[in-house]
């Protein structure tokens, strides 16, 4: 604990792991087997629990309750883990829970995601690198998301599903289905509403590549033949394309939800 600063009503039980230069604010209480990273700041009332391992310089704000067992009635106090990667910002009640024996006992958080005002992210999710969930987004159980995901205010997604890279959920959306990379999910229940193209720009995709992947994206959610038969031709015209592939791979990996798909057909023309 070099060079912390803890305050004097926190409680850190004995055997929790304090990083160097951590700051510790009122009110806080830290379980024993918690680990917290060099440069972690929990601001104030802030409850840690269970296994959960904090990346350096994660910042923790008031109430948040990480790592208490899970809100899922088939857990029998198996022990499972929590994980939060480095420079996170999670935000004022925000909730996050370890994970089960059915879901493989971890719940992962990647680096540099934000967490903002009572999101909630369930047992057993998955959440990739440079996320952002907005106030009270809820992530079920299960859940897998990819890199660079945004999800709007209110959105929720059920258990199971998958979200994939640099994809956008709007506000007060119901996400049930598996939706695509690059993908934009919009309503309740959510469809298919075309792809993330300011995301792609903020990520610096050139217009070469947009293009193409929006050509790959008519072609995929057009009428003609089934999805299955339109992958396969959409795979054999991309070829070289790792953007297309990436959707392409997403689609075909699907098991447990069906793909998220447009209201009406989409044009394949242009």
């Amino acid at each position: 604990m070099m060079g912390s600063m803890i305050h004097p009503t926190a409680i850190i039980e004995d055997g929790a792991k304090i990083g160097a230069d951590v700051r510790i604010g009122p009110f806080c209480t830290i379980g024993p087997e918690v680990e917290l990273g060099d440069g972690c700041q929990l601001m104030s009332h802030v409850a840690l629990a269970g296994k959960t391992k904090v990346g350096a310089r994660t910042r923790i704000f008031p109430f948040a309750s990480i790592g208490h067992i899970p809100q899922d009635l088939k857990y029998r106090g198996e022990a499972s883990t929590l994980e939060i990667g480095s420079d996170c910002m999670i935000r004022e009640g925000v909730t996050m829970n370890p994970g089960t024996e059915g879901g493989g006992l971890r719940t992962i958080i990647g680096d540099r995601c934000t967490f903002l005002a009572g999101s909630h992210v369930g047992h057993d999710t998955k959440v990739g690198n440079d996320c952002i969930l907005s106030n009270n987004v809820m992530l079920a159980g299960h859940v897998t998301v990819g890199n660079f995901v945004i999800f709007g205010g209110g959105s929720a997604v059920i258990q199971f599903s998958r979200v994939g890279n640099h994809a956008f959920v709007g506000g007060m959306s119901g996400l049930e289905n598996d939706l695509i990379p690059y993908g934009m999910a919009m309503g309740n229940r959510a469809h298919l509403a075309g792809l993330n193209i300011i995301g792609m720009r903020r990520r610096n995709f050139t217009r070469e590549q947009i293009h193409d992947i929006r050509r790959a994206y008519r072609l995929l959610f057009a009428d003609e033949g089934t999805l299955a038969e339109r992958v396969e031709d959409v795979a054999g015209e991309f070829e070289d394309h790792p953007f297309v592939h990436e959707i392409l791979d997403f689609i075909r990996e699907g098991k447990d939800r069906s793909i998220c798909t447009p209201k009406d057909p989409v044009s394949s023309a242009g």
